[in-house]
C-alpha cells in the first residue's frame, strides 16, 4: 500500500505544478505578447488614464443623453461579470412577458415622441447578461432621444452611430453590432467640442 501512495502523491504534485501553474503562466505569457489588449481585459482608458470600462462587458447607462445597452440579467447589480448568466426564462414565461412589457413602457416613457417598434434587444437580456453591443436597429431607435438630450443634430448622432457600427467578425461570424461604450464616449467628446 505504501508503495502506491508515494507515486500517487508525486503525480498529484507534478500535475498540479504542470497544469495549475506552468500551463496558465505560459498561456498568459503568450497572450500578453500576441494579444496584449485582450489579455488585459480590452479596457478603455480616459484622458487621465482612468479605466472607463471594457469592450467585452456592457455598462449600465440610464441617462437620456446616452445610448442604452441590452438589459442585464446579472445580480446583485447589472453587468456583474462574476454572475454572468441568462435569466433562464423561456418564451412562454409570464415573468419574462411582464419584464418585457415594463421595459417597453420605460422606453416609451423616456421618449414619448418615438412611435417606432421597440427592437427586441432593448427589452431582452443576452445569454450572458453582459453583452456590450446593441443592434443597429436598437441604436437607430434611440437617436432622437439622445440628440435632443445632448442638444446635437440627429445627423451628427447618426454619423457617430455609423462610425461605431462593427461588421461581422471576418465578414461572416455574428451580426452587425454597435459598440455602446465606444459610442457613448464619442458622444461625450462631441458634446464637449460643441459646447
Amino acid at each position: 500500500m505504501r508503495s502506491l501512495v508515494r507515486p500517487a502523491l508525486v503525480l498529484v504534485a507534478l500535475f498540479t505544478l504542470l497544469c495549475g501553474i506552468a500551463y496558465p503562466l505560459a498561456l498568459t505569457g503568450v497572450a500578453e505578447v500576441v494579444f496584449p489588449a485582450q489579455a488585459r481585459g480590452s479596457l478603455l482608458s480616459g484622458d487621465q488614464g482612468e479605466v472607463l470600462g471594457s469592450r467585452l462587458i456592457g455598462q449600465p447607462f440610464s441617462a437620456p443623453g446616452y445610448f442604452w445597452g441590452r438589459p442585464s440579467a446579472t445580480a446583485p447589480f447589472a453587468y456583474n461579470a462574476a454572475a454572468s448568466t441568462g435569466s433562464n426564462l423561456g418564451p412562454t414565461s409570464e415573468a419574462l412577458a411582464e419584464t418585457v412589457r415594463a421595459r417597453i413602457a420605460a422606453l416609451r416613457a423616456a421618449d414619448p415622441e418615438n412611435t417606432a417598434p421597440v427592437p427586441v434587444d432593448l427589452v431582452t437580456a443576452s445569454g450572458s447578461g453582459l453583452d456590450p453591443h446593441i443592434s443597429p436597429a436598437a441604436a437607430q431607435y434611440q437617436i432622437g432621444r439622445v440628440a435632443r438630450a445632448r442638444g446635437l443634430p440627429e445627423d451628427q448622432v447618426r454619423r457617430l452611430v455609423d462610425a461605431h457600427t462593427e461588421e461581422p467578425s471576418l465578414g461572416i461570424f455574428g451580426e452587425r453590432r454597435v459598440d455602446v461604450l465606444g459610442l457613448n464616449l464619442a458622444l461625450d467628446r462631441a458634446t464637449k467640442s460643441a459646447g
